[in-house]
């Protein structure tokens, strides 16, 4: 097995962002929590850690997927608790990243807020509210917000789901 990479990802509550990765083949874990970054992004806020083998999920499938399942398009009032970013542990990976997100701008022809940071510190949830889906997938909650993005899932993505994802049933 190839040696695991991890990352984090910022973007909408991190209930739906942990559901969506842990749909993902090649993904073989997902932390929920919290990420702060280097001032002026220095807050908490709501993101997971990705952790998965890049010879059977690439990093750019894995933004993509992520770009495209919350808006990263649009500001708005919640972003400092829910801030769209990447996050790198290693500053090397940085102009792969941002090559990689110039890449997916051009082909998808959409203007990205998603931001390039430094993961600082994370705070993993707390056991109550990690795996939420899974738990819960009944919920208004997944219903209204994790159920849609299941649907993008489906509609854009199915090469990248594992096999044991059956998205006709949960959608």
């Amino acid at each position: 097995m190839s040696t695991l990479l991890k990352f984090g990802f910022g973007g909408g509550c991190h209930w739906c962002t942990e559901a969506v990765f842990k749909q993902l083949k090649g993904v073989y874990k997902v932390l929920q929590g919290y990420i702060a970054s280097t001032s002026p992004f220095s807050n908490f806020s709501e993101a997971v850690i990705v952790c998965f083998n890049p010879s059977e999920i690439s990093l750019k499938d894995l933004i993509m997927v992520h770009l495209n399942t919350h808006a990263s398009t649009k500001d708005h009032s919640f972003r400092d608790k829910y801030r769209s970013a990447v996050y790198y542990y290693s500053l090397n990976d940085k102009p792969y990243i941002k090559r990689l997100l110039e890449d997916l701008k051009r082909e998808d022809n959409k203007a990205y807020i998603t931001k390039i940071l430094k993961l600082e510190s994370f705070k993993e949830s707390r056991e109550s509210i990690r795996d939420y889906y899974t738990k819960h997938p009944n919920a208004p909650f997944c219903n209204r917000y994790i159920l849609p993005k299941f649907k993008i899932l489906k509609n854009n993505y199915s090469s990248l789901t594992f096999k044991g994802f059956d998205l006709e049933n949960d959608i």
